[in-house]
């Protein structure tokens, strides 16, 4: 198992539809790949414009072989439907031992 964490900054009142939206495009996205296992999404309570979502991939070969195209549609898709200015902030990748 795999774990793609990623952090982001989201403007200042618009975590929720920031969430809501991600939900609806990149869950809905991601999760017809094989290999996807699940999503998190982690807030930080002394931080309201930070929002930190964690995927879950069975193997990195499944997550890496979604082609670079498909995920610049689906971020497309998602700058549309969310029109403000976020940042990705930190982008890792972790093996999770004992799975």
């Amino acid at each position: 198992m795999v774990v793609e964490l990623l952090k982001f900054k989201v403007p200042p009142g618009k975590r929720d539809l920031f969430i809501q939206q991600d939900e609806e495009v990149w869950t809905t996205a991601l999760s017809a790949y094989p290999g996807f296992f699940r999503k998190q999404v982690w807030l930080n309570p002394t931080e309201p414009t930070e929002v930190t979502i964690v995927i879950h991939w069975i193997t990195r070969e499944q997550w890496k072989a979604i082609p670079q195209l498909e995920l610049d549609k689906i971020t497309q898709r998602f700058d549309q439907v969310f029109p403000y200015p976020y940042e990705l902030v930190e982008a890792s990748e972790y093996t999770v031992m004992g799975e």
